[in-house]
Order: structure tokens, then sequence, then C-alpha cells
């Protein structure tokens, strides 16, 4: 298993967060495997893109609420990670109090 779960929407409050205030939060690593993706479809194209964080952040991002990290952007890296065996990824966790 890749993830802990694959979800389909996003069960937190809206955050608040656009790119800037994203760019703020310090990168960490965190296990693929205690992420709850909050999409379940993958566009192959955004995959296999080698420039595909030409425009956007090199970094996923994960909300922490609950006690548990959903993966709200960067899906297309977390299976990157794992293709390449590697059970970690970098990503910006914002932690939601709730």
């Amino acid at each position: 298993m890749i993830f802990k779960r694959v979800g389909d929407s996003r069960p937190y409050p809206d955050h608040g967060m656009n790119s800037r205030a994203w760019s703020q939060v310090a990168p960490r690593q965190v296990r693929l495997d205690e992420l709850i993706t909050t999409k379940d479809t993958l566009h192959l194209s955004a995959l296999l893109d080698e420039d595909g964080t030409f425009y956007g952040d090199l970094f996923a991002h994960v909300v922490y609420w609950r006690r548990e990290l959903y993966l709200e952007d960067g899906l297309h890296r977390a299976l990157r990670a794992a293709l390449q065996q590697r059970n970690v990824l970098h990503a910006r966790v914002h932690i939601l109090e709730g």
C-alpha cells in the first residue's frame, strides 16, 4: 500500500492558504504511508511530465487536520516517489486546528 488511504475530497474546512502562504511553510519529509489523498484520479501526463513543477511549487502541499495528514496537492509527485521506491516525500505541511 502506497498511501494510508485514498480519498476523493477534502474533509477539512477551507484553510484559506494561497500560493504565497504555502511558500512560507518550510518543507519537511513526510512518509507516503501516512498520507491520505484528497484526489482519487491522476492525469498520466502530469505523472510523466518532467517539467511539471515549472510553474508550480516544488513541494507537495499537505494539511494536518484531526491527527491525519491529507495530501492536498502533489499526487503526481507522491506517485513518482513511490515508483522510484522512496517512502518519503518532501512537502509543506500546514497545521489546521480542529
